[in-house]
């Protein structure tokens, strides 16, 4: 795998990255790490510390989403 295509696995806060929505790639950074079952980001969302999910926000809009590790990527 190559850098630039680097999943965010064990990102942190303020980590830059970048994801895919709506056919388009976003821009922003990891808000939060969610290591247990809680709401985020308007939705209900299924994690856990061999699962983690990651709050992130847009650099553009400002809204939060909420994507697992494997859908994030390191923004160069």
């Amino acid at each position: 795998m190559s850098s630039h295509e680097e999943t965010a696995q064990g990102r942190q806060g303020d980590d830059k990255v970048t994801w895919s929505s709506h056919g388009q790639t976003v821009h922003g950074e990891v808000v939060e790490e969610i290591t247990e079952d809680a709401e985020a980001a308007g939705r209900q969302v299924r994690a856990s510390a061999d699962e983690p999910q990651y709050r992130v926000r847009s650099a553009k809009s400002g809204k939060d989403a909420v994507h697992k590790a494997t859908a994030l990527r390191k923004d160069t």
